[in-house]
């Protein structure tokens, strides 16, 4: 078990990187327009869009992750999180003729393995900040739009630019809400 000053380490760490979740949810919120902009996107656009969001987050994932090597234990889980972001992204780049099924099956797997990973993360944080939901709720979003995803295969493209981008905004505010609260705490510790 962490002692009390490991905990603040840890949260020291993480709060000095506010921006790094802050840069995650705008990312988010960003794809999340656009996929609500563009209802009528075609296949290849909806690909590329996910593409390099699941790039760009995966990076950031993996920075995040990377940045607390010395002081967190369990930094491995957002490194994990981030390859896997990195993976997912790079297939979509390099395999352009997946099928509306097969891309949905990859986005739901993504979300779901993102979700899990993330749990580690939110552990890690309700430790040393209490009541901590946002994380939490994040967490939720993404393992259930995954399930959602993998429930209703034949929702269709619209339906799945629109679950997509609810998705993406959801995700993207909570990262926001958390990345600010972490931003106030960096003075407290």
């Amino acid at each position: 078990m962490r002692t009390e000053m490991e905990g603040r380490t840890i949260l020291s760490e993480v709060a000095d990187r506010w921006w790094v979740i802050a840069l995650r949810g705008v990312v988010a919120i960003i794809f999340g327009i656009l996929a609500f902009l563009w209802p009528g996107l075609v296949f290849r656009t909806l690909l590329t869009l996910f593409g390099a969001f699941a790039l760009v987050d995966g990076v950031l994932s993996v920075v995040a992750g990377l940045s607390n090597v010395r002081t967190d234990e369990r930094w491995w889980a957002e490194v994990i999180e981030g390859l896997l972001g990195i993976a997912f992204g790079l297939l979509v780049f390099f395999w352009p003729g997946l099928t509306e099924v097969a891309l949905l099956w990859v986005i739901a797997a993504w979300a779901i393995v993102t979700g899990v990973t993330e749990i580690v993360g939110a552990i890690q944080l309700r430790r040393v900040i209490a009541n901590e939901w946002l994380l939490i709720l994040g967490v939720i979003a993404s393992i259930l739009f995954g399930i959602l995803l993998i429930a209703f295969p034949g929702a269709g493209i619209l339906g799945l630019t629109w679950m997509i981008g609810s998705y993406a905004i959801i995700f993207g505010v909570l990262f926001l809400f958390l990345a600010f609260r972490l931003r106030g705490m960096r003075q407290r510790v």
